[in-house]
């Protein structure tokens, strides 16, 4: 027997339901605001109209469907299934948050706030849902593959991402490594920086481009789709046991950027997600590439 598709509807909480958690009540939390010149109004419109369009998408599944809702914050204690149809409702970011837990299941992008958010990859209206879940499960593919990152530990740990992932110290000082290309017989370039940024043409119009800027944006930067990545060293530190010639480049299939850890510690997080994070320590290596996995973003 077949089991029906399943929704699942992902969800972050919105500052209205930060600042209550925060201060209490809606008293307390408008008395914080309105101390520092700002009212609360605002903040709870953009509450409500998050939880309408919420109500909205569940509404919109179909009633012979299976559905859920997951909160970002329980995204790594989730299990996602292969027949599971995912609703990410709210901004951009969020789609990334979510993709590196899936397995290529289709993801449909519900903007909750139209004009304020970029509209990359929540692309859709609350009003679209239900076409939109008919084409997920429907014969023919209707989605964009997105390039996704991934780094290999050398103890198996795996972590995915969407944007970019990130690696140094935790505090974002200073941190010392080796820097090579996998299948290189040298060990690397001995290297001390504030961390390696590794991303993808999705990743391209934020931290990453923000750095592809200051390096003068010589090189074209990826698209979304294009099986290709770029990685940039953040403030290579020349010194005498340390060199700067390995600051940046690309990585197509096949390829892949390897770094060996020389200090107590280095994490590794994607798409600005600290919480979920690889700790590496002295004498560990890591493995960058493109994903085997790709967002399948329904179109």
């Amino acid at each position: 027997m077949t089991l029906a598709p399943r929704a699942v509807l992902v969800h972050r909480r919105t500052e209205y339901e930060e600042l209550l958690a925060r201060h209490g009540t809606h008293g307390q939390a408008a008395f914080f605001l309105s101390s520092r010149g700002r009212p609360i109004d605002e903040v709870v419109r953009r509450h409500e109209r998050t939880r309408q369009a919420l109500r909205d998408v569940a509404a919109a599944v179909p009633l012979t469907w299976r559905s859920c809702q997951v909160e970002r914050a329980d995204l790594d204690r989730f299990l996602f299934a292969p027949e599971d149809v995912v609703v990410v409702v709210g901004q951009d970011g969020l789609v990334a948050n979510t993709a590196k837990y899936l397995a290529g299941q289709p993801v449909v992008g519900i903007d909750t706030d139209p004009g304020r958010n970029p509209g990359v990859l929540v692309r859709h209206r609350c009003a679209d849902t239900a076409a939109l879940l008919r084409s997920a499960t429907a014969p023919g593919d209707r989605t964009e593959e997105l390039t996704m990152v991934e780094a290999v530990a050398d103890d198996t740990q795996r972590l995915l991402a969407l944007n970019e992932i990130y690696l140094g110290p935790a505090g974002h000082q200073t941190t010392r490594y080796r820097l090579g290309l996998d299948g290189e017989t040298d060990p690397g370039e001995p290297q001390a920086s504030s961390g390696v940024l590794v991303g993808t043409g999705t990743g391209a119009t934020g931290w990453l481009r923000s750095l592809w800027l200051e390096r003068g944006g010589a090189a074209p930067l990826p698209g979304p789709c294009d099986p290709r990545l770029v990685w940039f060293v953040r403030e290579a530190w020349p010194s005498p046991a340390t060199g700067t010639s390995r600051v940046g480049g690309e990585l197509g299939r096949g390829q892949a950027l390897r770094l060996t850890v020389e200090s107590d510690r280095i994490v590794v997080f994607g798409d600005g997600m600290e919480a979920d994070a690889l700790d590496l320590t002295w004498g560990q290596s890591v493995r960058l590439g493109i994903a085997s996995t790709a967002l399948r973003l329904v179109t």
